[in-house]
């Protein structure tokens, strides 16, 4: 049976985002680009040197500011147009327009730390309680002591498009050279790619389909280990080094530095999950088995649903009626924002040949939104674009109140908005109806999708990345055998005897580009803890709590992640709202194991 993607050129605009917000056409973005160099270099002939007092540093902050957004609308515009087809030629030729520049142009910005750290405490902390730009230049000063040389600054973001080439060696590798074929199963060929392993054939119901796209897919994988091994190693040995450069006493407490919380709340995210949650999970394996007469629970049969013939399928137009009903509590203003994302084309939902995996929620500060998805029909769907649409209501909303400075919030907090928007979802289909066959699939849904993906898949991913900077802060090379050893037995130690490792499992680390974002794949849990803890106040107070969360939305970086928690009524001091989170996850459970016996009864 073949049925293979479109050409981006054969899919239906309506579909597709309209980029003309960012740049009316490529003419005008590259020529923007080129003029970026020259830009940068006259803001540093103007402003080095003239850090005097506290107005002085107001004015070259807010001149920085205003490059800093210009530099952030070209990149949003380099990497989104590239991102829908990264097989087209011109689509690579344009990305690289910018990133061939980029080093050129943040080397040129590099002064501008280095003569703030410079200055003494007393006009610093002068500026901290005078300026727009406190917390910033807060954190900026938690630096002082792991700042190099100026001209060391300056030539290591020049250095910047090699530094990153390792990300795009993997991006290259997995969108462009690797070649999944076909596979066949009773005499019908499948033809697959990304794509359509993860949007169709990795949770297919079928159990002769999903297991055999599994084991092509990981076949095809494993042909490229060692080279995309290769490529994670420099990345990470580029990281260990710029953190000894720095002093830091390893590449963790190095990566930690920029999201602004301590090494205690990133392994505590970790290693609670690992103990707390995997024993609940575990039972919630044994359901998806039982649900679906499996002879026993594969890794590959972990995202199945636990209902598939219940799960219906959806249209664009229909789930308008699930994302505004759900997430209308959060007022006009947001409800405005939501039908303008779709009105005014926000949103690539389309699948065609050559679109990146996954989905992602770009925000630059010159213009508003644009969310990446692979539209499937599905109605899980709904979950991940009210997920993007969380993002694009925090992001929208903290940058029309922060400057661009003190816009994006920490990484530790940046999941929060999407996961609770999850919960608001869900929360409205469970008050929907009380058919029971329906509640299941619900409450299935959210564990499927919001809590495995969150709290375990991506979690698993960050106890591997741990271990992988722990082996690099002892000195070691990172191999495919290493990797696929480490990966295996995090997988291990989450799931015990109760799910099959099939082989291939091991190799899920190749899949992720998360790896070349710090440590990004921790902060999933973090977010979702805060998301799950603010929706259960909504549900129970109301407005008053909708008015805290909009609050701390507007709030960006202004504030430590801690700050921010509380703002919402939440304290992630302590590890009291992750474990109530866990426990909101037992409950799940438990009410999807009663169902499910209640349903096989009848």
């Amino acid at each position: 049976m073949e049925q293979s993607l479109v050409a981006r050129s054969e899919v239906a605009q309506q579909e597709t985002w309209d980029l003309g917000d960012l740049f009316v056409d490529n003419a005008t973005y590259e020529a923007f680009v080129k003029a970026l160099p020259e830009r940068s270099a006259q803001f540093k002939a103007q402003y080095s040197g003239t850090l005097q007092d506290v107005e002085s540093i107001q004015q070259a902050l807010d001149a920085y500011c205003e490059l800093a957004v210009a530099i952030d609308r070209a990149a949003n515009y380099a990497q989104m147009q590239l991102s829908v087809d990264a097989t087209d030629a011109e689509r690579q030729r344009l990305a690289a327009v910018f990133h061939n520049l980029y080093g050129k142009v943040s080397g040129n910005l590099t002064f501008l730390t280095s003569e703030l750290l410079d200055l003494d405490d007393a006009l610093l902390n002068q500026a901290i309680e005078q300026t727009t730009y406190s917390h910033f230049l807060t954190k900026l000063k938690r630096l002082k002591p792991y700042q190099l040389h100026p001209q060391a600054e300056e030539v290591l973001a020049q250095l910047s498009p090699v530094l990153g080439a390792p990300s795009e060696i993997y991006g290259i590798t997995k969108m462009l050279d690797i070649d999944f074929g076909h596979f066949e199963v009773d005499g019908q060929r499948y033809p697959m790619d990304y794509t359509t392993f993860e949007g169709i054939f990795e949770d297919h119901a079928d159990t002769a389909i999903r297991r055999a796209s599994f084991r092509h897919f990981s076949d095809t994988l494993k042909k490229y280990e060692h080279t995309t091994a290769a490529a994670y190693n420099a990345h990470v040995q580029a990281e260990k080094l710029e953190a000894d450069m720095r002093g830091y006493d390893s590449v963790i407490d190095f990566l930690l530095a920029e999201q602004d919380v301590t090494r205690e709340m990133y392994d505590r995210q970790i290693d609670v999950i690992m103990s707390d949650l995997a024993p609940i999970m575990r039972r919630y394996a044994k359901v998806i088995q039982r649900a679906n007469q499996l002879d026993e629970m594969r890794f590959e049969d972990l995202k199945i649903s636990v209902d598939d013939t219940y799960e219906p399928n959806i249209t664009i137009e229909e789930s308008k009626k699930y994302i505004f009903g759900a997430l209308g509590v959060l007022g006009t203003d947001y409800q405005e924002m939501l039908e303008k994302a779709y009105d005014d084309r926000w949103i690539d939902f389309v699948q065609n040949k050559g679109k990146e995996t996954g989905a992602y929620c770009a925000s630059p500060y010159a213009s508003h939104s644009y969310i990446f998805i692979s539209w499937t029909g599905k109605m899980t769907e709904v979950f991940v674009l009210a997920h993007e649409l969380g993002h694009a209501g925090h992001f929208n909303l903290a940058n029309r109140h922060q400057n661009y400075l003190q816009a994006d919030a920490s990484m530790y907090f940046v999941e929060a908005p999407s996961t609770m928007n999850e919960m608001l979802m869900l929360n409205y289909l469970l008050d929907s109806s009380d058919d029971k066959a329906f509640k299941r699939w619900a409450i299935g849904s959210i564990i499927a999708r919001t809590y495995y993906h969150n709290m375990v898949t991506h979690l698993l991913e960050a106890a591997y990345q741990r271990e992988v900077y722990l082996r690099v802060d002892n000195g070691e090379a990172l191999t495919a055998p290493l990797l696929n050893e480490i990966k295996r037995q995090v997988i291990q130690d989450f799931w015990g005897d109760d799910v099959v490792l099939t082989e291939g499992a091991e190799l899920t680390w190749m899949r992720q580009p998360h790896y070349y974002m710090g440590l990004y794949p921790y902060t999933y849990s973090a977010g979702l803890t805060i998301g799950t803890m603010m929706a259960q106040r909504i549900q129970t107070e109301g407005q008053p709590a909708v008015h805290d969360w909009l609050t701390t939305l507007q709030a960006g970086d202004s504030v430590s992640p801690v700050e921010l928690a509380r703002m919402a009524g939440i304290d992630i001091t302590t590890d009291k709202p992750l474990k109530d989170t866990i426990a909101y996850i037992g409950s799940l459970v438990d009410e999807l194991e009663s169902l499910t016996d209640e349903l096989n009864q009848g």
